[in-house]
Parts: structure tokens; sequence; C-alpha cells
């Protein structure tokens, strides 16, 4: 007999699925699509965002509370380039997410890199490279940000 067993999606398809969860500005949605003992890293300065969540509610919590205080409505995420791995739990996407800051009207362009581990259909494990200033110039808070990283010893 044989196996009608349906296949974890991959990380091309968890990859698209996270992209529509970041346009939604769905925290719920990103965050189920992670393992509950998942890490999501930042390895570049994003100012407000920490180094890192451990774990699916982390994320949940996390991106709950930024994308509700966040003005940004993403619009577009145009992926620039798509790697995939020799390592098939591993999928590189260098893209660009545009969109409107809704309480000036101002366009934002921001560049970024992810590097996804999926297993058996989930993310274990994200490295996300954001230009964090690019983030606080388009919600004009560049200057705030930089008064701040005098303020760190």
């Amino acid at each position: 007999m044989p196996d009608t067993t349906p296949a974890s999606p991959g990380p091309r398809e968890v990859l698209a699925r996270y992209q529509r969860a970041m346009l939604d500005k769905s925290a719920d949605d990103l965050a189920d699509l992670y393992t509950v003992d998942a890490v999501h890293e930042f390895p570049f300065l994003f100012p407000g965002m920490p180094a890192r969540y451990q774990g699916r509610e982390e994320v949940r919590a996390g991106y709950r509370a930024a994308w509700g205080a966040s003005p940004a409505q993403p619009q577009e995420i145009r992926e620039v380039a798509v790697h995939e791995s020799t390592d098939p739990e591993v999928i590189t996407v260098e893209q660009v997410v545009t969109g409107t800051v809704t309480t000036t009207g101002q366009t934002f362009s921001i560049p970024g890199l992810l590097v996804i581990r999926v297993r058996n259909g989930r993310i274990v494990h994200v490295r996300d490279y954001m230009d964090g200033l690019g983030v606080a110039h388009a919600m004009d808070r560049l200057a705030a940000v930089v008064a701040s990283l005098g303020d760190r010893h």
C-alpha cells in the first residue's frame, strides 16, 4: 500500500508563509511556523529589538509588540535572490521589504537577509539580518537611536 501521508512543507513553502505573515503583520501566523524551542536571532544591531527570541512564544510576543507599536505597513516583499542550500533544511533569501509609514505617508524600502532552517515543516532557527538603522530612519527615529547609542558602555 503506497504511503499517502502528506509531506511536511519544505523551506521554500515555509518561506512563502513567513513572508505572508510579515505582510499581514500577523504575529500568530508567524509564530505558528516555529517549533516550540526555535531560536530567532538578530545578528545586526536593530534598535528596540532583542538579540534573539528563544522559543515560539517569545517570537509571538515580540512580533506582536513590535508590529502593534509600528505604523509601518509592509506592502511588498521583493526577493532579490533565493539560495537553496546543499543542506535540505536551509534556505537563504535576500529580500527588500517595501511599504508605507501610515502616520506620515512616507514610503520605505528595507533590505534584509534571512537564513532559515526548517525541520519537519517548522522553523527551528532563523538568522535575521535586517537594516535596523534603515527602519529607524523610515520611522523618523534615527536621531533618537543615534543618541541612545552614546548611552552604551
